[in-house]
């Protein structure tokens, strides 16, 4: 009998589930908005596209909680499965919905859906169902995203990434090494925020007139700065969770759910700071909040005990945070659609149709994580876990 047999459950951060979920939200409403933004320095929501750091923090600490005490118990292949059984359920679920949607999608927006056969399609799909990344080459949307069925599972291949380098080697760095990974990471999240370019790689980031410059904004593409930017965005977040769920960092406060889901709100719908000709301004702004303010949140999350209806609200919000992040997009590309081909639609429409969208989105997710995620989880749990 496999020994995660014997692996018990751990106490679940309720207030963290919660927060995961307020992010996802945000995030849903940021790729509303952005349809109809004119760059991310006039958007709505402007800096929503931070909720991406913030998981990443939540996924290091929970690592470290979940599993650091458990390597006399558990193999690499135990982890490994463990992880799967988790994250890839939803990776199948959100690449179906895009590839039933593809052609819905069919508008001068994506330039590359007319001239897609549908057997190369669903080869696309089928790639994607291994996480493997889609090169440029073989784009069939016209965006060079890594998964151009559903986009935002580009986070979900550097989690996978790092858990791969977590299993096989950050498990076993002491505390001090890994503070010591944290603080290089912290200078590559200084170096992207603010655009210092120290290894000549980031060369359109410093154009101003780039509209993602003094952002945190990429990572979804096969290229030397989409993954360096990837990359950046990955490593001090999940380093610094994980160093700070093994020095059992935390902060007690009172309604600390409620307080800091108004932090998280205000950070992540902040306008774009200092205009065209301070746009530094705005990339320190990030700096600060993926170093300082997002670990602090996290500490008063997991230090902090919820009871009563909050409770509730946390646990909806957080069950569906990862089916709604994951399987959202392929709805916003039916929206880019829409506005790319109805570019005279009164404001009335454009509200409906957004409206609309946000409502089938987090129906869609309640009813996969009931339907689908659940009940295929608890399976491969019994039948494939347990062997």
């Amino acid at each position: 009998m496999n020994q995660t047999h014997y692996l018990a459950s751990k106490q679940r951060f309720d207030i963290l589930d919660g927060l995961r979920g307020v992010a996802a939200l945000i995030v849903v409403g940021f790729h509303l908005f952005e349809t109809y933004s004119r760059g991310p320095q006039y958007q709505i929501l402007n800096h929503g596209y931070l909720a991406v750091d913030f998981f990443f923090l939540l996924s290091g600490f929970v690592m470290g909680y979940a599993y650091d005490d458990r390597w006399n118990k558990m193999t690499l292949k135990d982890f490994f499965k463990r992880r799967i059984v988790r994250l890839h359920p939803m990776v199948i679920a959100g690449s179906i919905i895009g590839a039933l949607l593809f052609y819905v999608g069919d508008s001068a927006a994506f330039p590359l859906i007319d001239q897609t056969f549908w057997w190369k399609m669903l080869l696309i799909m089928l790639l994607t169902f291994l996480m493997l990344p889609v090169l440029p080459k073989w784009d069939i949307r016209g965006w060079s995203e890594t998964n151009p069925l559903n986009g935002p599972a580009w986070t979900l291949l550097y989690e996978y990434i790092a858990n791969i380098f977590y299993a096989l080697f950050i498990r076993r760095c002491s505390k001090m090494v890994l503070a010591l990974f944290v603080v290089f990471a912290a200078f590559l999240t200084i170096n992207l925020g603010l655009n210092l370019d120290v290894f000549g790689v980031l060369q359109d980031r410093n154009n101003p007139a780039y509209t993602t410059a003094y952002t945190f904004i990429g990572g979804w593409n096969i290229s030397v700065p989409g993954m360096f930017v990837g990359f950046t965005r990955l490593l001090y977040p999940f380093l610094m969770g994980l160093l700070l769920s093994r020095m059992r960092s935390v902060i007690r406060i009172r309604s600390a759910y409620f307080f800091c889901s108004l932090v998280i709100i205000v950070l992540l719908v902040m306008p774009h700071l200092g205009g065209r000709d301070y746009m530094w301004v705005n990339g320190l702004y990030d700096v600060i909040c993926i170093l300082i303010v997002f670990p602090l949140i996290l500490m008063v999350g997991a230090g902090s005990e919820i009871k009563g209806k909050a409770q509730k609200v946390c646990k909806f919000v957080g069950e569906i945070s990862y089916p709604l992040f994951i399987t959202h997009y392929p709805l916003v590309y039916i929206q880019m659609a829409w506005k790319t081909n109805h570019p005279d639609a009164p404001l009335s429409q454009i509200i409906c149709v957004s409206v609309g969208l946000i409502i089938v989105a987090i129906g869609n997710a309640y009813a996969l994580m009931k339907l689908y995620d659940a009940p295929i989880r608890e399976w491969l749990r019994k039948h494939w876990l347990m062997k």
